[in-house]
């Protein structure tokens, strides 16, 4: 293989990893993902590839593919809600880079894409997150343009009806709103004070956890002000009780509001985000399985 060979595929890597994260929704299997394809690059007769950045979209396309659907077969075993590997970020300093994350990697979406076929969802990606054309989906999926335009729209369907689903899905870049609604609500949480976590806290509020097989969350979604906000206060004290000097970073996770809580060597023990509507929280995601949150130390790099 060739330097420029070499040159094409670490510049096409960081979109290469956003398709595989964005079908997975884990970036350890987007990571072995994309190695499986650069193995397959490597191998290749590259004289005979007219179009370096198709031929590799394609082939993560399709070995993503076959990663999802051994994942979901495997999801319907999950030990309580299933949420995402998180990502942080983006940086403020980066307005456009902050609008595509939140865009298209919000857990809330991501969460909802769980509900697609495999085909929907891959169909759904390439159409409307990366812009490709559908004679390009035909071509990556090995149907025809009208059938992948149907996946497409069914997807759509399927996530505009799907419970839960919010105004604008799959999203926007947060507010100063709900940024400013998401550091009173952990404030209030860490205060202990059940009262003024409510206030902050719409009628329709819905709080899922993940923790995996080994950590103690809800094992089904937490429901109406009362029961969410104690959930939260609760789950702040036991964590307290366990860990000295824990600390909580503001901070950005897959483009939505929330924080970080880390042990005193760094390791992080959970995450916090909000989706906000109208000063109010609607949505919380707390991620305690320790599995997913090691990831968040990784340098991943995608768009």
């Amino acid at each position: 293989m060739s330097a420029t060979d070499e040159a094409r595929f670490i510049a096409e890597r960081p979109r290469l990893v956003g398709l595989a994260y964005r079908l997975l929704g884990s970036v350890t299997d987007a990571e072995d993902v994309v190695q499986e394809v650069w193995i397959r690059w490597a191998r290749a007769d590259h004289d005979e590839i007219e179009r370096p950045a198709a031929w590799l979209t394609t082939v993560t396309s399709r070995v993503g593919l076959d990663r999802l659907r051994s994942r979901q077969r495997e999801r319907v075993d999950y030990v309580g809600p299933w949420l995402p590997e998180p990502i942080l970020g983006p940086s403020e300093e980066n307005p456009a880079v902050a609008l595509e994350l939140s865009d298209s990697l919000t857990t809330s979406f991501l969460v909802l894409l769980e509900r697609l076929r495999p085909e929907e969802r891959l169909a759904l990606l390439l159409a409307d997150v990366f812009g490709e054309p559908f004679s390009v989906v035909a071509e990556i999926t090995g149907r025809s343009e009208q059938a992948c335009r149907q996946l497409a729209s069914r997807a759509r369907r399927k996530l505009r009806a799907a419970p839960g689903a919010l105004e604008g899905t799959p999203g926007s870049p947060p507010s100063p709103t709900a940024r400013e609604v998401a550091h009173r609500l952990a404030l209030a949480v860490l205060a202990g004070d059940v009262a003024a976590v409510r206030r902050l806290l719409a009628p329709e509020v819905v709080l899922v956890s993940d923790g995996g097989a080994g950590q103690h969350a809800a094992r089904r979604p937490v429901v109406t002000v009362d029961r969410v906000a104690r959930f939260l206060v609760n789950v702040a004290r036991k964590q307290h009780h366990g860990i000295a000097e824990m600390s909580f970073h503001s901070a950005l996770v897959n483009g939505a509001p929330g924080f970080v809580a880390r042990r005193p060597d760094g390791a992080p023990v959970l995450t916090q985000t909000v989706d906000v509507v109208d000063g109010l929280v609607v949505r919380i995601h707390l991620l305690l399985n320790p599995d997913k949150l090691a990831v968040l130390d990784l340098d991943v790099d995608l768009v």
